[in-house]
């Protein structure tokens, strides 16, 4: 039989091999503190090998665990000096749930187990404090009873108010001893009319019974939702850790707090967080208590215990975990007690700082730096910022709890949330404090606003989670949630108001403030430097406009890995042209019309050049059907005809001519240039006259790359160059200069992938189209596929959108078949990716695997590119090196 029990003190834990799994998060995390020598409150843990014993018997627990928990109460009450149920010191205990994971739904902690009808006198005579003692019971009977009998605890206020009414206290509570006995009685009476039984007065009842309730909740219905989503087993379990009471909540010696063991703003080793006094006030009622910073020069005359130690403590969590880390401890009577560390929750920024404090401090290396980011979050750090040179109207600050400065119309629920979403309105969700039942509103608003929380509460951590903007704690701000108004500043603002948060000064403004995207400097910087260092893999960018290539540069992109010259027809002039070209009656119209795109499409390629300044830039020929530039709708197709001097029934003739019933796979890409050549031709002469001229403007030579799509077949390949080989000869004869350039095509069809080592012969280089690839390979329409492929996910068919995430197994094997038959032919031929998966870092990791040269991705994408292919590169030397993988990068 597996261990049931397992006891925990200062300085000895009973551990086990899976101690997570066993024990459960908080009895794991308190074993761990208890052997490193660190103050705990001493306990024990009931095992979920335990609880598995226990639901097998039914509803009581078995008499074997009763027996051992007998056991187990005798030894904590050695430790502590106290008795269970005693009549002088009486001993109470806290009891909590956890599983392997933070799971919703499971039981809540109940609090002062042991406190009855005596000893909660006792108590008070212990403590000289009939207040607190008798709160604390109070507090019991509530709490028991929303767990054991699943009561509601608003109507014990009910109860109160009545009793209030009869004796004539005032406040929040009694005052006396015979009042207090008074309010007990009638809770006690309350429940055993409301249930049929009485609550039961003997401790070790009362433990039993709050253990079976635990025990119980695994089997609630939103932790068994929560595993079905997280496909966690029915028979995982749950542990139940039990600890001796710490009065956390008497005066100004007690109190709780979260201490981390860095300062987010700069990573460095310094001890930081919050601390709340303890202690209600003369009714009852807990006050409002402002968290004491723990980094605050006044901190060490506020701190009721030795607070050195508690910066001993967290750098001694820290070593042991290798990481930084966040502790919750409580306070009672000046004395101080670890009750959880954990690896500290941080936003990506604050992760990338202390990870580059940590390299620059020795503790780790630039390795281990690159892989403690999660490349996609990345993404977070590159949200706007408030635009500081035009005027903006604070109305409001509190605490910067998620970084990043976000603005849309004001909510106050998470149902309006969804609601503007769903219409593509941007919100920003107002509330006095969050929930967990807000999480998903909190996914689809741009950024949160709470009245009460500080840096630790629920919207900071969930919003940092999940990189939203977030400012908490502004309390000078009015929130009437039913009225749907924001009073701030004089200002009242109601729901659909603009506002703007800035998550980085806690700002609050009203309207919306012009942002900008940040650029890449200090931790960043370096860890893009550590990045660079590390990867095998070059990362390139999709572009085709100024912009986005000046964007991919200052993040650091290496070329540009695919333009898409149809991109640049569809605006203003160029667009008439185009149509003036594809209209045209004949082969002489079209080059007509196509020497009029030829200046714009030289312009727009030399401005590429020189801004990527001697970097490779892959140039695809004309992709899409000749129809998708054509008009649509009679007055388009009118304005058209005019312009060009035709009749409405010549281009309605024209685009029945072309239209087709699967276009995807019709009159397209090298099929368009066998069909007219005249289109590459005037895009191959623009493409070398451009790098003529950038040439002699910069004085570094330029050398094209120019991209056949969607080749097939061989001879295809054959034809297109011929053509681009013959307008080179041309240009270059006509410039008097030599021209370096390249031609190689996009590999996007799985005839493509079986014929690469015909096709290498010819190509000077290949790239993977993964997003046409997966369309040829699925036989799916990338337009439509959103139709169905999120039924898909749901119903567990495809794990991942394959459009967004390589589908390793069906596409990851013809690209890996593709890079194995090129390279048989041509070892040194240039192989990348330009689809969509170009950015994702799951499929980063296949493409590393499988031996290719570079990525290519959307601009805001570098970023995370250059990362999650160092990580790449570093896994799979890891793993070479502990034969864990091929030792070469081959097929996969």
């Amino acid at each position: 039989m597996a261990k049931r029990l397992f006891t925990f003190r200062r300085g000895a834990a009973d551990r086990t091999a899976d101690a997570t799994e066993a024990l459960g998060l908080k009895g794991s995390n308190l074993a761990v503190l208890a052997s490193l020598d660190l103050p705990v409150p001493p306990g024990f843990t009931i095992s979920t090998s335990a609880w598995r014993e226990a639901v097998a018997a039914g509803s009581d627990l078995p008499p074997a665990l009763r027996n051992e928990m007998l056991a187990a109460i005798e030894w904590l009450e050695g430790v502590t000096g106290r008795t269970f149920d005693g009549s002088d010191k009486p001993l109470l205990l806290a009891v909590r749930t956890s599983a392997r994971a933070i799971m919703p739904g499971l039981a809540d902690t109940v609090l002062d187990v042991g406190l009855n009808n005596r000893t909660v006198e006792r108590l008070a005579q212990e403590l000289g404090d009939l207040g607190f003692a008798f709160r604390s019971y109070r507090r019991f009977i509530e709490s028991y009873c929303s767990l054991v009998y699943s009561m509601d605890p608003g109507e014990f206020d009910e109860v109160a108010d009545k009793q209030r009414e009869r004796s004539g206290w005032q406040g929040g509570e009694p005052h006396s001893l015979v009042d207090w006995r008074t309010l007990i009685g009638a809770y006690l009476s309350f429940v055993e009319d409301e249930v049929g039984e009485a609550m039961p007065q003997s401790p070790l009842e009362q433990l039993y019974r709050v253990v079976e309730a635990s025990f119980a909740s695994w089997r609630g219905p939103v932790a068994r939702a929560f595993r079905m989503v997280h496909g966690i087993g029915e028979n995982a379990g749950l542990a139940v850790t039990i600890h001796a009471m710490i009065f956390n909540e008497r005066g100004e010696k007690s109190g709780t707090g979260r201490a981390l063991s860095r300062d987010l703003k700069t990573g460095e080793p310094q001890l930081t967080g919050e601390f709340a006094l303890g202690g209600r006030g003369g009714d009852g009622i807990q006050p409002h208590v402002e968290p004491i910073d723990l980094g605050a020069p006044s901190i060490q005359s506020l701190f009721p215990a030795d607070l050195s130690a508690l910066a001993d403590h967290a750098r001694r969590i820290e070593a042991h975990m290798g990481d930084a880390c966040e502790i919750d401890f409580m306070v009672g009577d000046g004395e101080l007690f670890l009750l959880q560390s954990r690896i500290l929750k941080r936003s990506v920024a604050e992760g990338i700082r202390i990870a580059i404090a940590m390299t620059r401090e020795g503790l780790i290396g630039e390795e281990d730096a690159l892989l403690r980011i999660e490349p996609s979050a990345l993404d977070q750090l590159l949200h706007p910022s408030i635009e500081r040179g035009e005027e903006v109207v604070v109305i409001g600050k509190g605490m910067p709890a998620s970084p990043g400065a976000a603005s849309g119309q004001i909510v106050f629920s998470s149902e309006q949330a969804i609601a503007l979403a769903a219409e593509g309105r941007k919100s920003i969700l107002v509330r006095n404090e969050t929930l967990p039942e807000d999480v998903h509103g909190m996914h689809v608003t741009e950024g949160v606003l709470t009245v009460r929380g500080g840096t630790t509460s629920h919207a900071a951590v969930v919003a940092r989670g999940i990189g939203k903007p977030c400012v908490t704690g502004a309390g000078a701000l009015r929130v009437n949630t039913e009225a749907g108004t924001l009073t701030a500043s004089g200002r009242v603002l109601e729901y659909g108001d603009w506002l703007t948060i800035d998550g980085t000064t806690g700002e609050v403004i009203a309207g919306a403030p012009k942002l900008k995207r940040p650029s890449l400097t200090g931790d960043f910087a370096t860890l893009m430097e550590f990045s660079d260092r590390a990867r095998r893999m070059r990362v390139r960018t999709n572009a085709e406009t100024p912009a986005e290539a000046r964007a991919a540069r200052a993040f650091g992109a290496e070329g540009i890995g695919l333009c898409r010259t149809e991109h640049m027809f569809f605006e203003g002039e160029r667009i008439s042209m185009m149509r003036e070209m594809i209209l045209a009656r004949d082969e002489a119209g079209r080059r007509a019309a196509l020497d009029k795109l030829l200046p714009i499409q030289r312009s727009d390629f030399i401005e590429l050049f020189e801004i990527m300044a001697g970097m490779p830039v892959m140039i695809r020929l004309l992709d899409p059907p000749l129809h998708e530039f054509l008009p649509k709708g009679d007055q388009e197709i009118t304005e058209t005809a005019s312009s060009l001097g035709i009749s409405v029934a010549v281009v309605n003739e024209r685009i029945d001519a072309l239209h087709e019933f699967n276009p995807m796979l019709g009159h397209r890409g090298c099929r368009l240039a066998i069909s007219h050549p005249e289109i590459v031709e005037m895009q191959a002469r623009a493409i070398f006259e451009a790098a003529i001229e950038a040439g002699e403007r910069k004085g570094k030579a330029v050398v094209p790359e120019i991209m056949v799509p969607l080749v097939g077949l061989r001879k295809e390949l054959d034809f297109v160059k011929a053509r681009v080989d013959g307008v080179a000869k041309l240009v270059m004869a006509e410039r008097n200069r030599e021209i370096t350039y390249l031609v190689g095509t996009m590999i996007e069809l799985p005839r493509a992938i079986v014929r690469a080592d015909t096709i290498a012969e010819v190509a000077d280089f290949f790239s993977f189209g993964t997003n046409d690839l997966t369309q040829t390979v699925y036989g799916i329409s990338r337009d439509d596929a959103a139709n169905f492929l999120s039924a898909y996910e749901r119903q567990g068919i495809i794990e991942r959108d394959p459009f967004q995430t390589l589908d390793i197994e069906g596409v990851g094997e013809l690209i890996a078949l593709g890079v194995e038959k090129a390279r048989r032919t041509r070892p040194d031929i240039p192989l990348g990716v330009c689809g969509e998966q170009g950015g994702d870092p799951a499929s980063i990791a296949f493409f590393e695997r499988t031996g290719l040269d570079y990525v290519s991705c959307s601009p805001y994408r570098v970023p995370i590119a250059r990362l999650a292919a160092a990580q790449a590169a570093i896994r799979f030397e890891r793993a070479i090196r502990t034969a864990a993988a091929p030792k070469t990068r081959t097929r996969f």
